[in-house]
């Protein structure tokens, strides 16, 4: 590809630089906040033999470039098309000024999980390593001893591991915390700092909480009237999205009225207690129940309806992702992922969802074979390629959606 070709024929594309409000871009698409959108010319870029699609969400205009290129077209672009690099966070405000409520309340989740997510793959990936390893009967029939009875040395390789590969997903409040607190406008490391709190091994953890209920082993705090047990919050997203949006409220509120060395001292003192009784006393628990109905609902559904349940999740999975929804997923499933731990059978989302990228991209290859036309086989190729891999932007915008019938 001709990284500055294309980058210069976008930006003639869309208008010109002038056009452009702010520019980011992600894994496979260039995003761009525009002026006017109807100064954008989406039949040139229909008939760019490089471009994979275009279209509209959240907000921004979204040109499909491809995985390894976009970062360099957008450099590009920068560099001498004279567009003006701005922070991520430039380009979330603008975007936000537009969409509905529920396109933006989506993309808020999207932006949370998104920075965090190299570190739960990584964490998945070596899960799987550590399984390999240890998993009985996997290798030479089905009672042979796993690979750390045969070889006895791997068996601490195999525990070192295991203790980094579930560190992400044991600390997710630590991570989540952080990023939401940023996204909130507040500040990150004390986002981080009560994610902790969450997670302190002073509280029982919520992994072995039904035990410790049982034995009558969990410590109470007598705040305010009431008793509060004291149980963590480990793989618990929704409650500490909560307490980082009520952080970064109070934080900004108290910016607002401190100054100077006052506000240097008292805002992060005030902040922190404030957010921490609210925590434990009242959203914690509210949340916590919540959060547990949410995912307890969807794996009661799956579970109740069997082959016809994930038959409907597959169904519906293609038409989520163009709506963006599917980003809202990670509250749902990290939790589901980390109920193994008591007992349950894991998520289901991820399994179905990677069979219905795989059937877009199955779509968009049957499309690569039957068409005529050079460009469409060139789009529906790489498109193609790319859903079984899990990407499935370029074949959903690029072919399927635009011929209609290969989405169905």
């Amino acid at each position: 590809m001709d990284h500055l070709r294309v980058a210069r024929d976008v930006l003639a594309y869309v208008g010109g630089a002038e056009n452009i409000n702010a520019a980011a871009h992600c894994a496979t698409r260039l995003r761009l906040v525009l002026d006017d959108m109807e100064r954008v010319d989406r039949a040139a870029f229909d008939r760019d033999p490089v471009i994979k699609g275009t279209f509209i969400a959240g907000g921004m205009f979204q040109i499909i470039v491809g995985p390894g290129d976009v970062d360099r077209v957008f450099d590009a672009m920068v560099t001498t098309g004279g567009v003006k690099e701005v922070s991520k966070e430039k380009v979330k405000q603008e975007a936000a000024r537009s969409g509905n409520p529920l396109s933006r309340f989506i993309k808020t989740i999207a932006d949370v999980f998104v920075p965090i997510l190299p570190a739960l793959i990584a964490g998945g990936l070596m899960m799987a390593i550590d399984n390999v390893l240890t998993a009985e009967g996997l290798f030479g029939g089905q009672n042979a001893p796993a690979l750390t009875e045969r070889w006895a040395w791997l068996a601490d390789y195999a525990d070192l591991i295991n203790l980094i590969s579930s560190a992400a997903f044991a600390f997710l409040p630590v991570l989540i915390g952080f990023s939401a607190a940023k996204r909130f406008g507040g500040n990150a490391y004390l986002g981080a700092a009560m994610g902790a709190a969450m997670v302190s091994s002073s509280l029982t953890s919520s992994y072995t909480a039904i035990q410790a209920q049982t034995a009558g082993t969990i410590g109470i705090w007598r705040l305010f009237g009431l008793t509060i047990d004291k149980i963590g919050y480990q793989a618990m997203v929704i409650p500490v999205l909560c307490v980082a949006w009520v952080l970064a409220a109070i934080e900004k509120r108290l910016h607002k009225r401190l100054s100077g060395t006052t506000d240097f001292l008292l805002t992060p003192l005030i902040t922190m207690l404030a957010t921490g009784f609210l925590t434990f006393v009242v959203v914690g628990p509210v949340t916590r129940v919540l959060s547990n109905g949410v995912t307890n609902g969807l794996a009661w559904t799956y579970n109740a309806l069997g082959p016809i349940g994930g038959a409907l999740f597959g169904l519906a999975y293609s038409p989520i992702v163009v709506t963006g929804l599917h980003q809202s997923f990670p509250a749902v499933e990290i939790p589901l992922i980390e109920g193994i731990k008591a007992g349950g059978a894991g998520s289901f989302i991820f399994p179905i969802a990677s069979m219905a990228n795989v059937a877009q991209g199955a779509a968009a290859l049957a499309v690569f074979f039957k068409t005529a036309d050079a460009r469409m086989r060139g789009l529906a190729g790489a498109g193609g390629a790319s859903a079984l891999f899990g990407i499935t932007e370029p074949a959903i915008f690029g072919v399927n959606l635009r011929l209609r019938w290969p989405f169905f």
